[in-house]
């Protein structure tokens, strides 16, 4: 009833309205592919949406249009088929979070593994570097310690052989002065027996040049055997006449001061016997000159 009475007093429709929007649609569209041809447009996917409500209380319907001459039509143009747009990258899948968050941290435990490993082998360089250390300090002070022996010891090899020397030089010194008195003795006796060549008891054929004999007269030896014989206790028989040697050392005075065998007769018993029978004579007889030799060589036989 309201668009009856809204068409009654509306003012009549204008003629050749959709030819005149078709014209301008088609010199839009003309106007749009020059453009796109002429320019290299470079688009990127961006995907609006947008939505809009036009509404008016009434419908209104325009004024009539004021009559124009027909235009000419245009030579038609050759059209330019616009190039296609470029189509949208796929989006990546959608990834569940859970995932996500346990790749993360499936990530993260292996990134701290990693950690701790480089952390573990560092430890491990540094502790075997310490070794090596404390190995070197060790052989260092094991050198040094070698080094101290040889040292040392070249020290005392230095000092023995200045004791050696010191000790030969005063063991030739020793010898030189001994050699030096006999010198001097030999001079003594050789100026004595000059002084008194008249005194001397050798006999035609000696060749000695003291004036007296120094060792026992030839009837001395008898007479210690003759001493001694007494008091030797044997019984044994004995195979042969094995001979005992014994070494008789005695003070001036011919008091037995020691004795010694030199040689054994081979029958123990003997020697045994020989040696108590010295003990037991105690004391020596006087030589023909008043002295007692100190050291007599006397031997014994069983059957003598």
């Amino acid at each position: 009833m309201n668009a009856t009475v809204y068409n009654e007093f509306a003012p009549p429709p204008v003629g050749g309205f959709g030819r005149s929007l078709s014209f301008a649609l088609f010199m839009h569209l003309l106007l749009l592919a020059a453009l796109t041809w002429g320019i290299q447009w470079k688009t990127e996917p961006n995907t609006l949406s947008a939505s809009a409500e036009l509404w008016s209380a009434l419908p209104a319907e325009a004024a009539p249009a004021a009559v124009e001459p027909e235009p000419t039509p245009p030579e038609p143009v050759q059209k330019v088929a616009p190039k296609p747009e470029p189509k949208p990258a796929p989006a990546p899948p959608k990834v569940n979070a859970a995932a996500e968050r346990e790749a993360a941290d499936i990530a993260l435990k292996k990134e701290k593994e990693k950690k701790k490993l480089e952390e573990k082998k560092a430890a491990d360089l540094e502790k075997k570097k310490l070794e090596k250390e404390k190995l070197d300090k060790e052989k260092e002070r094991a050198k040094e310690k070698e080094k101290a022996k040889e040292l040392e010891k070249k020290k005392k090899e230095e000092a023995l052989k200045k004791e050696e020397a010191a000790a030969k030089a005063k063991e030739e010194a020793k010898k030189a002065a001994a050699e030096e008195k006999r010198a001097a003795a030999l001079r003594s006796e050789n100026l004595k027996r000059m002084q008194g060549m008249a005194g001397a008891t050798g006999d035609e054929n000696a060749k000695g040049n003291a004036l007296k004999a120094s060792g026992p007269s030839a009837s001395y030896a008898g007479r210690i055997r003759a001493r001694i014989k007494p008091n030797i206790t044997f019984m044994d028989d004995v195979t042969g006449n094995p001979k005992a040697e014994v070494e008789v050392k005695t003070s001036p005075d011919g008091t037995i001061l020691s004795r010694k065998l030199l040689s054994s007769s081979g029958n123990k018993a003997w020697d045994e016997a020989v040696l108590k029978a010295i003990d037991k004579t105690a004391v020596l007889p006087r030589d023909e000159d008043g002295r007692v030799p100190p050291v007599l060589e006397i031997s014994f036989r069983p059957k003598d």
